[in-house]
């Protein structure tokens, strides 16, 4: 079994969600990026999305507008991201660890070379942002002959025609993006999701993990009764923005954000 099925395996033995964490990798330089990412790992959450510094995220707010610009001024590469998956993975051999990225990203330096490359550095899953599941048979194949997940976004106005296309293509999880828009904390978790992950669920058996606008433990306790993963992104990188001054309290406060977050999880009613 791989390491995001056991994540998920586990979760659901243990009767709760799965927390999901995001981070731009390299913000707001590398070595703070590996305490983070070090800080959440070691406090509950049981996988990590890192976002690949790109300079058009599309999908992303102003706060992972800004994560990413910090990154790339800092000096991350593409060499340098797999350099922090590297670290990571050597210090947590078990733990899932997703790209978030965007196509041209895989696309510049060859879909072939970029899979292989983060497979070898250690990355489990593969989310592409802006390649949908007709245009990823690339992507795909690469993907398979490399043994790297791949994971697709449905969204509240997918059809359910397309919903099929979307669940063959992933071999990972499903991301529903609760929100029309781009990613940022709101105050209030969107309404939906419990009809939404059962739609999702009468075509697959993969993993549906919920995500955009879930900031608290609150919200992640809403999402986790429905879902079997639950996506915090923007409320993270909130720490980082918010202690650019101080940069060596990030890994504490990041630490005690995931501890508070993961309780949410363990107040899952379905099952």
């Amino acid at each position: 079994m791989d390491r995001l099925a056991q994540a998920f395996a586990r979760a659901r033995a243990e009767n709760r969600a799965a927390l999901v964490a995001y981070l731009c990798a390299g913000d707001p330089d590398f070595d703070t990026s590996l305490a983070a990412a070090r800080a959440l790992l070691q406090n509950g959450v049981d996988v990590l999305e890192l976002g690949v510094p790109f300079s058009d995220p599309l999908a992303d707010g102003l706060t992972n507008q800004l994560a990413a610009q910090r990154a790339l001024e800092s000096g991350m590469t593409s060499a340098r991201v797999l350099e922090l998956v590297r670290r990571l993975r050597a210090e947590f051999p078990a733990a899932p660890l997703v790209f978030y990225t965007y196509y041209n990203l895989v696309f510049s330096n060859g879909v072939e070379a970029s899979i292989k490359a983060a497979r070898e550095a250690g990355v489990d899953g593969l989310l592409t942002l802006d390649l949908p599941p007709e245009e990823s048979s690339e992507v795909q194949a690469a993907c398979q002959r490399h043994g790297l997940k791949t994971v697709f976004i449905v969204a509240p106005t997918t059809p359910d025609s397309r919903l099929p296309k979307i669940t063959a293509a992933a071999t990972g999880f499903i991301y529903y993006v609760s929100r029309e828009g781009v990613t940022g904390v709101r105050t209030e978790v969107a309404g939906g999701i419990a009809e939404a992950v059962a739609r999702i669920r009468a075509h697959t058996a993969l993993p549906v993990v919920v995500g955009f606008g879930i900031g608290t433990r609150q919200h992640v306790a809403e999402v986790a009764a429905h879902a079997d993963g639950v996506v915090v992104g923007s409320a993270l990188v909130n720490i980082i923005r918010d202690h650019l001054q101080e940069r060596g309290r990030i890994a504490g406060v990041m630490a005690d954000k995931a501890r508070d977050l993961a309780t949410g999880t363990r107040r899952r009613s379905r099952d």
